[in-house]
């Protein structure tokens, strides 16, 4: 255990990102579960990351506008595509994300195919490289996330109704997968909202928020506590908190009920 690794020039940074991503993703989570279309993240991140595997290979600047402006385009564009497919087949929708993920995916590799440093590119989509955001890319996800949050507390995202539900969606994740990577853009959408899930009085974001917050925190720390790689660790801590809070909360719905169990 090395405790000179708790080191606030690193860390900070990264706990900063992961309350920008928490603070749209949890409230977004939550009507992910409503819809039934869980997976829709990861078939948009993976979309999103096809915009800078493109931008890459064209020699745009890693991190530029050009790439935030590529993957933004095609996170829309299948945010348009399932907004259709909602439209058209509303009983398919979850396999049809599913498809698009698995589409999406298999185009990714075959894009960086004859790319020598192929393997590390799809390892930093998956996995993010939270330790090392910079002060740029906080700034890009601040300002995403103060658009996205007063869009979506003045109920801007609610009137344009499908196609609103999923451009927020699609920029929400774009702004986060090319910092933490699409396991963390998942786990910070469905973990903290499927750990209060039974627990729907007006305090349930307040919990879900604060099961982000100890996720991010305490994973952060034993990463570098342990030297072990960051968004992992995070996975598991909010899995742990998200576990424990949907124990606590299920037992007090249980309990509310005068059932002995």
């Amino acid at each position: 255990m090395n405790w000179s690794a708790l080191d606030w020039n690193i860390l900070g940074p990264a706990l900063v990102a992961g309350l920008l991503v928490l603070a749209t993703h949890v409230p977004l989570g939550m009507q992910v579960l409503d819809r039934g279309i869980v997976f829709i993240d990861l078939a948009i991140a993976q979309i999103a990351g096809i915009g800078v595997i493109a931008a890459d290979t064209l020699g745009m600047p890693e991190g530029g506008v050009a790439v935030q402006v590529a993957a933004v385009s095609a996170a829309l564009l299948g945010a348009l595509l399932l907004t259709y497919t909602e439209r058209r087949a509303p009983q398919q929708q979850e396999a049809l994300i599913g498809v698009m993920f698995i589409l999406a995916a298999c185009a990714g590799i075959l894009m960086l195919s004859g790319n020598p440093h192929g393997g590390e590119h799809l390892k930093d989509l998956l996995v993010g490289q939270i330790l090392w955001v910079n002060t740029t890319q906080l700034l890009w996800l601040a300002g995403v996330t103060g658009l996205l949050t007063v869009a979506l507390w003045q109920g801007w995202v609610q009137r344009l109704g499908r196609f609103g539900f999923y451009a927020a969606f699609a920029l929400a994740v774009t702004a986060s997968v090319q910092l933490v990577g699409v396991y963390l853009v998942f786990s910070s959408l469905i973990i903290p909202a499927l750990g209060t899930r039974r627990h729907q009085g007006p305090r349930r974001l307040g919990i879900a928020y604060f099961i982000g917050v100890l996720g991010y925190s305490s994973g952060l720390a034993l990463s570098a506590l342990f030297d072990l790689p960051s968004g992992a660790v995070v996975v598991w801590a909010l899995a742990a908190f998200g576990l424990a809070g949907a124990t606590l909360w299920g037992s007090k719905a249980v309990l509310g009920t005068g059932i002995d169990h």
